[in-house]
């Protein structure tokens, strides 16, 4: 059964914008959600998570370029990204209820293996972003 759906991926030029969407079965959708971005051959990174107790936090990568809200009255989460660079191409992934051993304020800028995928018990499929310069 489908928990995670993520859209609004696309292919656009430097400088551009793209907002993606995560939309959340109800017992999925969390305290602490994030969004995270994978390039071929690479680790998954944290882009942001937003955290009911803390608020929204960025990857310094992304600081000022992209900004991660929610909708609970439709258990949506979205990343709105302005500004895109090359380097920001890759596989957007949304994730949901967080179980690891930091806290979620600390996932912005984690790079993780597929062995420390579990510290998000759900993932979405991904929605792939593709920024030509």
């Amino acid at each position: 059964q489908v928990q995670l759906v993520e859209s609004g991926g696309g292919s656009v030029q430097a400088g551009g914008s793209l907002r993606l969407s995560c939309a959340a079965s109800k017992y999925v959708y969390s305290d602490c959600m994030a969004w995270f971005r994978q390039a071929p051959g690479q680790e998954r990174e944290g882009v942001a998570v937003f955290d009911t107790n803390s608020g929204p936090r960025y990857a310094p990568s992304v600081t000022g370029r992209f900004t991660i809200s929610r909708d609970s009255a439709k258990n949506t989460l979205y990343l709105q990204m302005n500004s895109l660079k090359a380097e920001d191409t890759g596989t957007y992934y949304c994730a949901a209820h967080f179980v690891g051993a930091s806290m979620c304020a600390a996932v912005p800028g984690l790079r993780i293996s597929r062995e420390r995928f579990g510290i998000f018990e759900f993932w979405g499929q991904g929605t792939q972003v593709t920024v030509s310069s």
